[in-house]
């Protein structure tokens, strides 16, 4: 297999290459006993276990048992890395919806599915997004859920941005739910407890102040004082509900 640069004229990045296995590393240097699986699952390891700010170079080449130089005869930076591990832990997409399955629950369930991968995997949501989807399991995911919206009778451009806007919308309540019970836990306390404090701070900044006469009626109706049952799983599937909802005035406009 030969050997390309990302400068070569219509090229592909090195890291795209070598997750389609269109690329092998150079046969130069001692004998090789790694292989970018075995890399990509060391770092995976030191993610899970520590956080992605442990996830370092030398600390993945000491998970495989390897030396960091030897790390670089397979994957060229952090970055790349990054990039191939995120691919790794999204995994395949679900499986095609049963026959005459509506668009709407179909999408839902999409939704879901990423949500329940970022919720295996909630430190991975740190890795930044560099570019549209290139990798993989993330052109897969992308494919799939373009199928979900056949019905929806809607031209390219528009499924796309509605793809953009689902995948967004889960990447961004799935941190937000993490940062959240993060600080929880660091904290040593609960949702509730949090709610019923917030509320008490909010009473004693806006007592007698007619700025806010929205809040004081919050305030009034014991929303923060009494927390009901609800999960941040439930406030979860709520949010993609309304955003679904409006998927559905968009479709009966025509798009």
């Amino acid at each position: 297999m030969r050997e390309r640069n990302e400068s070569d004229e219509g090229g592909l990045p090195e890291t795209v290459e070598l997750a389609w296995g269109l690329r092998e590393r150079p046969g130069k240097g001692p004998r090789r006993t790694l292989s970018l699986k075995g890399i990509v699952e060391a770092a995976v390891a030191v993610g899970a276990a520590e956080g992605l700010d442990a996830l370092s170079m030398s600390r993945v080449a000491r998970e495989a048992g390897a030396s960091t130089m030897a790390l670089y005869r397979y994957v060229a930076s952090k970055n790349d890395l990054l990039a191939l591990v995120l691919d790794e832990l999204l995994g395949e997409p679900p499986g095609p919806p049963d026959p005459g399955t509506g668009w709407r629950e179909a999408l839902r369930d999409y939704a879901m599915a990423l949500r329940e991968v970022t919720r295996r995997h909630p430190w991975a949501l740190r890795i930044p997004v560099t570019g549209p989807p290139a990798m993989p399991n993330n052109v897969a995911w992308m494919e799939a859920g373009l199928r979900r919206m056949r019905g929806m009778g809607l031209d390219a451009g528009t499924r796309l941005s509605v793809l953009m806007q689902v995948t967004g919308y889960v990447r961004y309540q799935s941190t937000l739910i993490a940062d959240l019970e993060s600080a929880y836990r660091a904290a040593g306390t609960s949702d509730r407890q949090v709610a019923i404090d917030y509320g008490n701070l909010l009473a004693a900044l806006t007592a007698d102040d007619r700025r806010f006469p929205e809040i004081r009626a919050l305030l009034e109706s014991k929303i923060f004082a009494e927390p009901g049952d609800d999960t941040p799983e439930d406030d979860f599937a709520f949010g993609l509900d309304c955003l679904l909802d409006g998927l559905e005035a968009l479709v009966r406009r025509g798009g």
